[in-house]
Order: structure tokens, then sequence, then C-alpha cells
């Protein structure tokens, strides 16, 4: 387990998406993805990868409508594997079953990019040792480059046979209207530190992770809320060591004048774009 993805720190656990047709959707997070099935009924499917945690839970919308840009949502959710073998296996699995992918290294880590059936972005990714991460004022060092396609595929031969159930919900990244708004959200609101700057974007973590959750104005500054029914982020999952720093949350939310709403396992809120963050333990 990464010790950035366990308490004391704040993190990304789980993605309810909106798909267009339930069926598609799971037979990809099956057989592309690597992801099993833990609970399905007409609507929604729950996703594991170690048989117990869902990481990702799709749902189809009675009246749902595609994705179109030009609005905020998701950019991609992100599946943080245990180690560089992992991703030599995932990536000679794209390679063999003709999937079309993007790639980059980013010094703190190697990922690969790809979308589902449905235009929702999925990130799969390893971190390198984070010894080997650069920070300067408090800001780590990211890039894009080019992956070491041979180097990562020489580090493993094992055939593929799904996702390690060490997989966990890396981090997600965010379309949003406006960066400084959702950034002082995220910053002073839930108490995230900003550590990297992209153009027209901002990486925020909690216990100097290289990032929690990401935002950017890359469908434009400005852009509206999507519709309820439309393809895309229904809400992701912060999760809090206990019911005190949860609750902790919540008053700041409160005090902040942000709307939150007691769920059956957790408390609703959205950022400023609109994207739905529910609180969980």
């Amino acid at each position: 387990m990464s010790k950035f993805h366990q308490e004391p720190n704040v993190y990304v656990g789980e993605v309810n998406i909106k798909v267009r047709e339930l069926d598609r959707a799971v037979a990809f997070y099956e057989n592309i993805i690597g992801l099993r099935v833990l609970e399905k009924t007409d609507h929604t499917a729950s996703l594991t990868a170690n048989g117990k945690t869902p990481l990702v839970t799709l749902e189809q919308p009675s009246d749902v409508i595609p994705l179109a840009g030009h609005h905020s949502g998701l950019y991609h959710f992100a599946l943080l594997l245990p180690e560089r073998g992992d991703l030599a296996v995932f990536l000679r699995h794209l390679v063999e079953t003709g999937y079309p992918f993007g790639a980059g290294d980013h010094y703190v880590s190697e990922a690969l990019y790809i979308s589902d059936p449905d235009g929702n972005g999925i990130e799969v990714y390893w971190d390198r040792p984070s010894s080997e991460w650069k920070w300067e004022n408090g800001l780590v060092e990211m890039a894009t480059l080019q992956i070491d396609a041979q180097g990562i595929l020489a580090e493993s031969d094992e055939p593929w046979s799904g996702l390690p159930s060490g997989t966990i919900m890396g981090h997600i990244h965010l379309h949003v209207g406006n960066v400084k708004q959702a950034e002082q959200f995220y910053n002073e609101v839930l108490g995230f530190n900003t550590v990297s700057h992209y153009p027209q974007a901002a990486f925020m973590s909690t216990g100097e992770y290289h990032h929690h959750i990401a935002i950017n104005t890359w469908q434009g500054v400005g852009a509206p809320t999507p519709p309820k029914n439309m393809v895309g982020l229904k809400w992701y999952t912060l999760v809090y060591s206990n019911e005190e720093v949860r609750q902790s949350a919540v008053a700041k939310l409160e005090q902040a004048g942000v709307s939150v709403i007691k769920e059956l396992d957790g408390y609703l809120t959205s950022d400023p774009a609109g994207n739905q963050i529910l609180l969980v333990i």
C-alpha cells in the first residue's frame, strides 16, 4: 500500500462514472483495464482489483446523453500499480489487444493513458520511489516526456491476468472553469497543498504526494457544469482516517458556505466547478 494513500493523508478512493451502455462499459473495464465485477444491477456495476474494495462504479442513467466537450468534469482518473513490472504487463496487454493509448514519463511516475468507449479518461501508472522525486520550494518537479517503453517491457514477461490486487486509485484530474477559484477551494477549505503548476493547471496533495487531485481549464475558462445525465464523472470519494477529521472537513465546508448533504455512507459536496465529492471514512 502506498504510504501516500493511508492515514493521516486524505486521498481519492473511488470514482463513480456515468456510461451510455453498462454492459459494453463492463466488458471494457474487465477485458481491457482488468478490473473485476464486485456487484452488478441493471443500471450499476462496481469494479474492484482486490475482490473487496470498489475502485470504479459504473452507472447508466435512464436518460443518459453522450459526453460533450467544453464542460467541467473528469479529465481522467488514475489507477496506481504497485510495481514497474505491473506496468510492463499492462503495456504489453495494450499492445497485444491493439487498444489505442498514449503515454508519458512525468519524472515522478510513468503512465499510460486510455479512454473508455464513452470517452472517460483513464490513466494507469506506477510511481517511482518518492526518494527520487525532486522538490524545490515546496513544489515537486514534473514534466511530460516520452516513456522508455523497451525499458518498461524488460521489467516483466508475466502473462496478463488483469490488474494486480494491490492496485489502488492514485489520483483524479478534473476539468474546472476557473483554476484559481478551484485551487483556493481545495487548498483553503479541503486542506490540500498545491505542489506543482502546469499551464492552466494545478496539482495538489496531502502528505507530500505528487498529486491526489489535479485541476485544469483545458476545456476552456468558464467551462460550465455538465448536465446531470451526461456521460462522465458522477462523484469521487475523498477518504478520511476517522469521523473526527471528516467532521472537521464538513464544518469547514459549511463555514465556507458550501452545500453538504448527508448520504448513506458519506457527505456529498461539490467543488466550485460542480465536480461532486463524497467524503467517506
